[in-house]
């Protein structure tokens, strides 16, 4: 028997049978008898059917089991052997020279929110009728006339987990524009395609010219054979009031042959047509050869919703994804969240939706908030409300393949990376779910900051994904935005890594835009500075808040200039009566950031305040050489010129660089005067501190800064570093009688692991106070675990470090 795989790519066009409800009713089919059970009971009529199509030039026959699922049957019919004897069948008439295509037809009911069956409940019941498909040797799973995206996917889901057999999906559409329940005929097309579907068309709804309609809206971005069965015409009611389909079969052959011009290479019929219509079509066609379909929309990556695609690639328009529905910071969202509630998610879905953001970022991880449970809830409540794709937002892989359950689409999963594991248990799921993904290249402990250091990385992960089977069609790069603040390179290192991505291995890039420009001034001018540039490099999405005004402008003006615009059509439609948002000039500019004057600096207070690293050392020297003491300059000048700059970190007249530079010149002056503290000092002990960032989480910029801020006050630090395990902190604190553990965590994930140090502590009778921070970390959050203070900054880490030891 011929591999239908290897059919599938061959230069013939292939003829499918046509229709069987109708055509059965002539047999002998009683008016409201189930198909199926009329085959179980008159095998010779079945048998008599798919005879007669072979003699009319069918290659394909398809089995009777468009109704073989339990919903259709009911309790007291065994699916599977009904399947399987149907596809048994339809292999005694195809023998070896004809394919079997299991009929999958729909299950009359809808998926959740629309209806009351969920996701996984479809799956199981059309795996069941496919084992009896599979069981009775079909060549393929013919998923045919469904009219719901959701009900598609179960059909191909529940393929794969049974078998390795090739999969076509065949939708039916109400309208040239779109099916019973909203989707398109392109965004079935984006969707299958992201399934990895061999095949895909339509069937039945109309006659040849109407459905003729159908395929030309799925032209944009095909790039797979077509399927496509025609009605005989459309139905007409006779005088009896039967429902009757005219179109005789050479109008219908001809009208059906120009299917070919569009890309179908498996033609065939559906209701009214019978084995006269198929031996007409095939007359037709001929020896016509079929074109594989070129696709005219150029684009590298697609994600859909039930109703809706977004296209993302180098020729497209830039794409927003909005960052809003996060918990970080937004203490009503997390409340709400801890109880299961979304008025406020939903009011930030409407905003971004209402600003023009065409994917929604989704995340819940916050404190005491089970994201298993909660992350495929608000998806299901957004997407029964907005028709915009979602990227589903999460480091837990549970609460990811839990929203993949429940979504219709085949949405954006933010992020895959290198951590152990996670390829593994994500790139799969990606697959068979047809979602694209977000690769972020981080791997182990190990952030990437040079564009050579993310190429090894992402070349790595690359790798594995091609070793699991992932089209290159469902990854998109992180390119990995690093605050400038603290590293001054990062921006071009990110911008090399942006053309990299393009260049070499044509793979669209995304960042998460508001990281290059953390603790700095008037981030939205650097941020919307920085996204064009990126743009300029390739850059095909952002994550980003798209109520900002001046990333729209730089977005969409950005547009014209790289010519996605055409005629400036989208820029005149927005900024047709745009004015200038002010004049800045000649002031300290938005945010009313005050840079430091470093020049002049003739004492060490003012040395520390302006961060004048390079004075700072000679200054020292100078004073001791004019016989102050070690002590007095740390107490009457050092320590009061860090506590300015704090205050000024705190009033936001200094930001992140400021801070980290004044840090770093109090660092030097401390290293000068440690070995005069120490002998002058004698027997002064400082109080310890020991400072870690929780195991699993890999980030410790944050702590970094607070071991530094800490130090410069006093403080004896022991830094143990990042993913440092619970029993680790504790020995540390027992061997340095610490009187203070300091825990970071950036993660909503890792932070969690924050109580396991504090019950440790607890188990072993260790009175150390216990402080937390990061990000995602809040009060709430803080009392829940049984920690004695927290904080979200360095300079508020010194101060809960100081009050605990009160």
């Amino acid at each position: 028997m011929p591999d239908f795989r290897k059919a599938l790519g061959d230069g013939r066009v292939y003829f499918f049978d046509g229709g069987y409800g109708t055509f059965l009713q002539s047999r002998g089919l009683p008016a409201g008898m189930s198909p199926e059970v009329f085959g179980l009971e008159r095998p010779d009529v079945i048998k008599s059917v798919h005879q007669d199509y072979v003699d009319a030039g069918a290659n394909v026959l398809t089995t009777n089991t468009f109704g073989g699922s339990r919903p259709k049957l009911g309790a007291d019919v065994d699916v599977i052997a009904l399947n399987r004897e149907m596809a048994l069948l339809a292999r005694s008439i195809a023998g070896d020279t004809v394919f079997v295509g299991g009929s999958v037809g729909p299950t009359g009911h809808f998926v959740q929110p629309l209806g009351e069956m969920t996701f996984k409940e479809m799956v199981e019941i059309y795996k069941e009728q496919i084992q009896g498909l599979v069981e009775g040797g079909v060549d393929l799973i013919l998923g045919e006339t469904h009219f719901d995206l959701a009900e598609a996917r179960a059909v191909v889901i529940a393929a794969r987990e049974v078998c390795d057999l090739p999969v076509a999906i065949s939708m039916t559409f109400e309208s040239p524009s779109a099916c019973l329940t909203g989707t398109s005929p392109l965004t079935f097309v984006d969707a299958m395609q992201n399934m990895g579907v061999e095949l895909m068309g339509t069937n039945c709804s109309a006659g040849p010219e109407q459905i003729f309609e159908v395929l030309k809206n799925m032209q944009p971005r095909l790039s797979s054979p077509l399927l496509v069965e025609a009605n005989a015409g459309l139905p007409e009611l006779d005088e009896n009031r039967n429902t009757v389909f005219r179109l005789k079969p050479e109008p219908f052959a001809e009208q059906s042959v120009r299917f070919l011009e569009v890309g179908a290479k498996f033609i065939g019929g559906c209701c009214g047509t019978g084995p006269d219509h198929i031996r007409a079509l095939r007359a037709a066609v001929g020896d016509a050869r079929w074109k594989r379909p070129v696709p005219q929309d150029d684009c590298q990556m697609v994600l859909t919703s039930r109703g809706e695609s977004v296209a993302i690639g180098f020729e497209q328009r830039g794409v927003i994804i909005g960052e809003r529905i996060n918990p970080t910071g937004k203490k009503v969202l997390i409340a709400e969240l801890q109880k299961g509630q979304f008025t406020e998610a939903m009011k930030f879905a409407e905003e971004q939706v209402t600003a023009g953001a065409p994917v929604l970022d989704v995340n819940v991880g916050a404190p005491m908030v089970d994201e298993v449970q909660t992350l495929p809830a608000l998806t299901k409540e957004i997407f029964a409300q907005y028709s915009a794709p979602l990227s589903i937002d999460s480091t837990n892989p549970d609460a990811v393949e839990a929203a993949l359950w429940e979504y219709p689409g085949t949405p954006l999963v933010n992020s895959i990376s290198g951590e152990p594991g996670r390829m593994e248990r994500l790139g799969p799921l990606c697959k068979k779910f047809g979602a694209p993904f977000i690769l972020l290249p981080i791997i182990g402990s190990k952030l990437p900051f040079t564009c050579e250091e993310r190429i090894e990385v992402v070349s790595n992960l690359l790798k594995q994904a091609d070793e699991i089977g992932i089209p290159r069609r469902l990854i998109m790069v992180d390119a990995l935005a690093l605050t400038v603040s603290s590293k001054p390179t990062a921006a071009r290192h990110c911008l090399d890594f942006i053309r990299h991505c393009k260049e070499e291995w044509n793979l669209p890039t995304v960042l998460g835009l508001s990281n290059v420009s953390f603790g700095l001034p008037a981030r939205e001018l650097l941020n919307s500075s920085f996204l064009t540039l990126c743009q300029g490099q390739g850059m095909c999405a952002f994550i980003a808040n798209p109520n900002s005004s001046r990333l729209r402008e730089a977005l969409y003006s950005a547009e014209v200039l790289l010519a996605r615009d055409p005629q400036a059509e989208q820029f005149i439609e927005k900024f047709s009566d745009w004015t200038p948002s002010g004049d800045n000039s000649g002031g300290s500019g938005v945010g009313g950031s005050k840079a430091p004057d470093k020049s002049g600096a003739d004492n060490l207070f003012d040395a520390v305040v302006k961060g004048d690293r390079g004075n700072i050392v000679a200054l020292v020297e100078r004073d001791l050489e004019a016989g102050r003491k070690p002590f007095e300059l740390v107490n009457g000048d050092l320590i009061p010129a860090i506590m300015e700059v704090g205050e000024k970190y705190e009033s936001k007249e200094y930001f992140l660089p400021q801070l980290l530079q004044s840090a770093e010149t109090l660092q030097k002056a401390f290293e000068k005067l440690k070995p005069l503290l120490e002998e002058e000092g004698g027997d002064q002990e400082k109080d310890t501190i020991i400072m870690a960032t929780v195991e699993g989480d890999i980030h410790d910029i944050g702590k970094n800064i607070v071991c530094l801020m800490l130090r410069n006050h006093g403080f004896n630090v022991i830094d143990l570093g990042k993913d440092v395990p619970a029993e680790n902190i504790v020995k540390a604190v027992q061997e340095h009688q610490a009187k203070i553990v300091g825990l970071s965590a950036l993660m909503t994930t890792t932070m969690v692991r924050m109580e396991d140090t504090i019950n440790l502590l607890k188990e072993r009778g260790l009175n150390t106070k216990v402080m937390i921070g990061g990000a995602v970390i809040t009060g709430g959050f803080c009392d829940s675990i049984g920690a004695d203070g927290w904080s979200t900054d360095a300079v508020a880490a010194v101060k809960v470090a100081k009050q605990l030891l009160q």
